[in-house]
């Protein structure tokens, strides 16, 4: 077998690599890093050398790290061009049973859910070749609201009114979430007052 070109065409489907992705040995992926083939990114993580890496870069190495990780609240509003929010760490959902990633690169921000709250809204996206998951716009503004202690509610009221007046926000789908947040007596008054 040819490890070197099932490698390489590996890198540049799936944008970011791990060693169990190719089924190599580690030396090969030494040995592609040594000539200048590919590069290490992170920890277990390699790309093609001459692959340029989008502006969601960071989105990518978190799925291939943590593949049941969702991209979730500021992260998800930036990758969703909603707000004025750019975060220093990748924020995430997990399982609550799931064990927290350790990981150095990107920095992540982790969140914990359960049943229907953790799997509703989900939207795959391909990013350089890979699918990442990421909560669509209505469930992120939910769970904006659910977590408002913690990311403040002016980003929360930020992203709702923005998606309001720029047609990005279907109502019936941000109260379905809004219930399943158990949000839905918070998020009232303020979707009432932006539909005046």
């Amino acid at each position: 077998m040819d490890y070197e070109t099932h490698i390489i065409s590996t890198a540049e489907k799936l944008g970011v690599i791990r060693p169990r992705d190719v089924n190599a040995p580690r030396t090969v992926l030494s040995e592609l890093v040594r000539k200048g083939v590919i590069e290490r990114t992170g920890w277990g993580l390699y790309r093609r050398t001459q692959s340029e890496p989008s502006e969601h870069h960071s989105l990518v190495e978190i799925s291939a790290s943590v593949p049941h990780a969702i991209v979730s609240l500021l992260s998800a509003l930036q990758f969703h061009g909603i707000g004025t929010q750019s975060p220093y760490q990748v924020w995430i959902t997990i399982d609550v049973r799931a064990r927290k990633p350790r990981l150095k690169y990107p920095p992540i921000r982790v969140m914990r859910a359960s049943g229907i709250a953790l799997n509703a809204g989900i939207d795959s996206h391909q990013i350089e070749g890979r699918q990442v998951a990421i909560y669509s716009i209505e469930k992120t503004i939910a769970d904006c609201f659910k977590y408002r202690n913690k990311i403040g509610l002016d980003v929360a009221l930020e992203a709702l009114k923005e998606a309001w007046f720029c047609k990005r926000l279907n109502m019936d789908t941000l109260w379905e979430y809004s219930k399943i947040c158990r949000v839905t007596n918070v998020i009232r008054p303020y979707v009432e007052a932006i539909q005046i």
